[in-house]
């Protein structure tokens, strides 16, 4: 019998269901192995830009079966809307049974309070150029193409996976500069506002640190995405930590039998059908920052 891992809090981000460079397979695998109080998904779950009908391939399809099952069962699913989801945004603070959706979420956490965002509204790019922002995602969509041949070469050979994308990232100054001033921004507001963690998604790039300035100190967590990093951030036992997906050995838990064995017609209409949650859940009023 294969023993779920129980967590007050995972967050996951930048899944991108819908895109090649998706790996929903991996991040279904993870979902199998834990039993949450409160799934938090922080913007991009679904690539709603480059959403194409030819491609939702089952195992993305069975990612949203597994989050609506979460809910079902009494997790607390919050829906945490992005700049690739951003038309989501239009139903924000809609509540269906345990799932809602929001900008924005503040958390009060063993008597510290933590701050919830995707993290593009620091994103120049999009803000006032969103057609360059999509036309740099079909780029980088090609890209993880590329990287997939180059890594089934490289599985083929029996050697280590490679990334492509992370290596360009690693080695541009301006990419590097914005990563950083995309933290600095972050913990600056987190600071002022007197919030004790600052969590973000959107950069792709999973970190956990102490930032510190002459008004006070933050921790600053980003759970990075499922298309390079395979990470998530889970809080339990008042703790927080990065998990990585490449770490881990969870062969066990790879699929469950009943979403293995559904087609593809069988998964659109479970997702369809709005289930009733089998244990109800208040809202906290704090969950919601106006």
């Amino acid at each position: 019998m294969n023993l779920k891992r129980k967590l007050e809090i995972v967050v996951i981000s930048d899944v991108h269901l819908g895109t090649f460079g998706c790996h929903a397979k991996q991040l279904l695998t993870y979902l199998n192995s834990i039993d949450p109080k409160t799934l938090i998904l922080n913007g991009d779950i679904i690539d709603i830009w480059q959403f194409k009908k030819r491609y939702f391939p089952k195992s993305h399809l069975s990612v949203i079966k597994k989050i609506m099952d979460f809910a079902a069962n009494g997790t607390e699913v919050i829906y945490i809307t992005g700049n690739h989801d951003e038309m989501l945004r239009r139903f924000t603070d809609t509540e269906i049974g345990n799932i809602s959706i929001v900008n924005k979420l503040v958390l009060n956490l063993d008597g510290k309070k933590a701050w919830f965002f995707h993290g593009d509204v620091f994103d120049i790019s999009i803000q006032n150029a969103k057609w360059l922002a999509k036309l740099g995602g079909w780029g980088y969509d090609l890209l993880i193409l590329l990287n997939r041949f180059v890594n089934w070469c490289l599985d083929k050979l029996g050697k280590e996976r490679y990334s492509l994308s992370k290596k360009i990232k690693n080695s541009v100054k301006g990419a590097i500069k914005y990563i950083n001033d995309f933290e600095k921004v972050a913990t600056d507001l987190a600071i002022e506002n007197g919030y004790d963690y600052v969590v973000c998604g959107h950069i792709h790039q999973p970190k956990m640190i102490v930032k510190e300035n002459k008004y006070g100190k933050t921790t600053y967590l980003n759970s990075g995405d499922w298309i390079e990093n395979f990470t998530a951030l889970e809080y339990q036992f008042k703790r927080w930590k990065i998990y990585n997906y490449n770490k881990d050995k969870l062969s066990a838990f790879f699929a469950d039998e009943d979403l293995k064995e559904m087609d593809t017609k069988d998964l659109i209409a479970a997702i369809t059908i709005v289930e009733q949650p089998k244990k109800e859940k208040k809202i906290r009023p704090e969950l919601l920052l106006k």
